[in-house]
């Protein structure tokens, strides 16, 4: 019997799975708190995790634990260093969210560029016509849209990009030039001479010692004034700090961001009140369809672990 500790509720699609496997027993741990987890998780050899974070102190004493199935693609909540040498794998559900988080890109960069906040701000405020003609607007047709970063996000985004006639550059180090001429995008190689000539640029790249405020002032200064800039990925690329400043300098147009570098962000974080900035609270993947096949995924990835039928690409490479 395998014991599966289900951190934080997932949806039951995925839970029902376990009907079928008579060696599985799940349970759900709903109090995420570090003395909670320490108490109730060692008792496990599996576990699902969502946003809860899993330190070195937490993890010391889950000793049965064999395998962690993410909900989602980031593991940056995760002690990689600890299960790397204690042998524990980690599962992401690789195919699940790519569609629900481009559809999210896709909202925030036609939000920006359509003035729709300001528009309905208007509209609300009984100003139906006064100042609409100094809200600035945009057409995506013809525009220049980077794409950092080249997975399965990157590649449901560029489909929606050329529906809008938009030309598309990839930068990706890991991703062949054919896959992307493919698709109908151009690679490009540097990251710093491709940002001058985006009209707008969406992120979808880790967060690792490489990329950490990868998108700083100096990286912004580069940009072009009407640039709009979308990060779906993790907080922490875009340093934070140098995009208020540079969105109340003008030195860009404008900001998506669904992740932030601490989650939730401190009340007295300059973005929230930014009105450049359009902000989501990490829920680029919650439709209804993606936390349903969010939840198979995890659970699936459980039970074909212990049954050694994982899926190689749902491994994480430690």
């Amino acid at each position: 019997m395998f014991k599966i500790g289900i951190v934080e509720k997932i949806d039951n699609t995925g839970l029902k799975l376990f009907d079928n496997h008579s060696n599985f027993k799940y349970e759900i741990v709903e109090n995420v708190s570090k003395d909670n987890l320490i108490k109730v998780l060692p008792k496990y050899d599996g576990l699902t995790l969502r946003v809860a974070k899993l330190d070195t102190e937490i993890l010391s004493h889950c000793k049965k634990l064999k395998v962690i199935s993410r909900h989602g693609v980031g593991y940056d909540n995760i002690d990689l260093n600890y299960i790397k040498k204690n042998n524990i794998s980690l599962l992401i559900t690789a195919t699940a969210n790519a569609v629900a988080v481009a559809e999210h890109a896709m909202y925030m960069i036609l939000s920006l560029s359509k003035g729709i906040t300001s528009y309905d701000k208007a509209v609300r405020s009984g100003e139906f016509k006064k100042n609409v003609s100094q809200i600035e607007t945009y057409e995506l047709y013809n525009k220049e849209i980077l794409i950092a970063g080249f997975g399965r996000i990157g590649k449901n985004l560029i489909k929606k990009c050329k529906g809008f006639e938009m030309k598309v550059n990839i930068y990706d180090p890991f991703v062949d030039d054919e896959t992307i001429k493919s698709l109908g995008g151009n690679k490009v190689q540097n990251l710093s001479s491709a940002v001058k000539t985006a009209d707008f640029i969406s992120i979808h790249i880790p967060l690792n010692n490489e990329t950490k405020n990868l998108i700083d002032i100096n990286m912004l200064n580069k940009m072009k004034k009407n640039a709009i800039i979308i990060n779906t990925s993790r907080g922490g690329v875009i340093n934070e700090k140098d995009l208020d400043k540079a969105l109340k300098e003008k030195i860009i147009f404008g900001a998506g961001l669904d992740v932030f570098e601490k989650e939730p962000p401190d009340l007295n974080n300059p973005l929230l009140k930014n009105e450049k900035a359009l902000l989501s609270p990490h829920s680029s993947s919650f439709t209804n369809e993606c936390k349903k096949r969010m939840s198979v995924e995890t659970v699936q990835n459980i039970i074909d672990f212990f049954e050694n039928k994982t899926k190689p690409y749902m491994i994480v490479k430690l």
